[in-house]
């Protein structure tokens, strides 16, 4: 018997409706994760910076840092064998420190993830993202959602309020302990932080605590961050299994 009325799940005007949103919420939790199963993505590095870093702009210094940082970090993980490749360098997606990011991990000739979301300005795929491994996302939220979720570390370049929003809600993630697993969180280029966040000042008005100061290093060179990345990073490929991170509470374990 067939039927002229259309499914439910095929009708666009449905799907793109307020009461189709949950519908498109988890499609951008679900495709990625079946994306990144079928890719045998377990873990990754993530670059934070700013879409208007260029590589030849008045603050280039900093893109040719993140490309040649990506590089070195795709090319330790690539030697370190297995069946999957260990470390995968993800951005955002977009331009500048992004694109760097990108760009490094494809000079080394792996794989690479961005994580690109639609915006009117700027933000566009770069050409460098594996193409399988190059998702458009809607919602902020389960963009943030797949950084915070496979990441075993985090550099956050110069940047502006996006950049800010991604590094803060990482280092909320890692002081209210909410993941099972540390997250390494570097912040590159010492001066522009210093000057952007006043670190000491929320310790001495109360909001954090000098403990909370401990979550992240500051870097200012490749070598530096790449020294850090294996000192501590090494230290899981002894025993622990790659696997997604799971949500922390007083109460429930599980995610």
């Amino acid at each position: 018997m067939t039927t002229d009325r259309e499914l439910a799940y095929h009708n666009e005007t449905f799907l793109d409706s307020d009461e189709g949103r949950p519908l498109r919420i988890l499609a951008e939790y679900l495709q990625p994760e079946q994306a990144f199963r079928k890719a045998g993505v377990h873990d990754t590095i993530v670059f934070f910076g700013s879409a208007r870093l260029q590589p030849d702009g008045p603050m280039r210094c900093y893109y040719a840092d993140a490309r040649e940082l990506a590089r070195r970090i795709t090319t330790w993980s690539m030697s370190l064998g297995g069946d999957v490749q260990r470390y995968i360098v993800c951005s955002g997606g977009g331009g500048g420190i992004m694109e760097a990011a990108n760009r490094g991990a494809h000079d080394a000739g792996g794989k690479t993830i961005g994580l690109n979301i639609g915006l009117p300005h700027e933000q566009r795929p770069n050409p460098y993202i594996s193409p399988e491994l190059c998702f458009e996302f809607h919602y902020f939220f389960t963009r943030k959602l797949w950084f915070a979720h496979l990441a075993k570390a985090m550099i956050a370049f110069p940047g502006g309020l996006g950049t800010l929003d991604e590094l803060c809600g990482l280092l909320t993630l890692a002081q209210t302990q909410k993941l099972d697993r540390p997250i390494v969180i570097l912040l590159y280029g010492k001066s522009y932080w210093q000057e952007i966040i006043n670190f000491e000042a929320l310790v001495r008005h109360g909001m954090i605590d000098a403990t909370d100061l401990k979550l992240f290093r500051f870097v200012d060179t490749p070598d530096e961050a790449i020294g850090i990345l294996q000192n501590e990073l090494s230290v899981e490929l002894d025993g622990a299994t790659p696997a997604f991170a799971k949500s922390c509470s007083p109460c429930r374990t599980s995610s």
